[in-house]
């Protein structure tokens, strides 16, 4: 029986649902090659998606979800998988990992785009050109909760200490709507585009109970530090994150973390996936703070119309005049703008 690479139709809810079975079953797959990123993609981002599955004997082997982006900015690359940490190749074995990433490289080639990127928590190609910036923090959740906060390094775990302390609340929203307020203001004074609000609305439409939002709050109730994480098999992984100016000196985001992984404890998870963090930066550190230990992210290249990995990032300094005036912007200009800009980046 020959390996079959199919493309999955988005309007196929039993194909969807095959590919689904197939990701919670993968050891290798994530929560970012689940089916409904597809639909957000398409729906909030309006970029072409090419979900492509290897087929042998009736039974998905492998899965390789890809993006189409036509960035002005940029150029045109397909991506695995924009605004996704890692989304790479997952497959039960070899043949099908080599007939997805044939069949990217050829799709790639007759959609003449720059580059193909693929995103992969493990290598498989030392030798093609790659990005070193990114890494990630993953780490084991203790069964109890008492171990888990004296697995906290002593001075990180004095701050969670003075959270508790402070009388901060967290609370679980329904919406968006305070989530986002928090990291609009934060990515604006770091000089980022906001992405939308509806991305976040779509994101727990699409996945319901798997995607949360979790908000501390001080004793009056105002909404100081915000986090939306997902939840994948046995893991939680806090993704997009906000904070007020206030949150720093009341130890709001270190409360917000530690109530995160105690509510994941008392669930019965085992994986803290603190996400991506680029090298260097003030979320690596904290991350390291937290006693995480970084491991590399493999983001792999094959280059067809650069001579280089692609640098779209707020670390290559070019952008630091645009980071510079984009802090400058007024907020609400800065929202409106920023949709039609982070949908050229991923």
């Amino acid at each position: 029986m020959t390996m079959q690479v199919h493309r999955l139709d988005p309007q196929d809810a039993a194909g969807r649902a095959r590919w689904d079975e197939f990701v919670l079953a993968c050891p290798t797959a994530t929560f970012f090659h689940r089916s409904g990123w597809q639909s957000i993609l398409r729906g909030v981002f309006r970029h072409d998606t090419h979900y492509l599955y290897a087929e042998q004997g009736g039974r998905i082997e492998g899965v390789l979800p890809l993006a189409h982006v036509d960035s002005l900015l940029f150029g045109k690359s397909l991506a695995s998988l924009p605004f996704a940490a890692y989304a790479g190749v997952a497959a039960f074995n070899e043949p099908a990992a080599a007939a997805l990433e044939a069949h990217a490289d050829e799709l790639a080639r007759r959609l003449k785009v720059a580059h193909l990127e693929l995103r992969h928590l493990s290598p498989r190609h030392p030798d093609w050109p790659r990005q070193d910036l990114y890494v990630t923090f993953r780490k084991p959740i203790l069964p109890d909760e008492e171990a888990n906060l004296l697995a906290i390094p002593r001075k990180q775990r004095a701050m969670v200490r003075k959270g508790i302390k402070n009388g901060l609340v967290a609370q679980i929203d329904a919406d968006a709507g305070r989530f986002f307020a928090l990291y609009a203001d934060n990515v604006h004074r770091h000089g980022t585009p906001a992405l939308p609000r509806r991305y976040f609305e779509a994101l727990q439409r699409e996945f319901g109970a798997d995607c949360d939002i979790l908000t501390v709050a001080d004793p009056a109730g105002r909404p100081l530090s915000s986090v939306l994480s997902f939840y994948f098999r046995d893991e939680a992984l806090p993704y997009y994150a906000g904070d007020d100016l206030a949150a720093r000196e009341l130890a709001a985001n270190d409360f917000k973390y530690w109530e995160l992984m105690r509510r994941a404890c008392a669930r019965g998870l085992a994986t803290f996936d603190y996400g991506r963090s680029k090298q260097g930066t003030g979320p690596f550190a904290f991350k390291k703070n937290w006693g995480f230990e970084p491991t590399p992210l493999h983001y792999e290249y094959r280059l067809y119309k650069r001579d280089a990995v692609p640098q779209n990032n707020p670390a290559n300094a070019k952008f630091k005049l645009m980071i510079e005036t984009w802090r400058r912007l007024p907020i609400g200009v800065a929202n409106w703008l920023g949709p039609y800009v982070v949908r050229n980046l991923g």
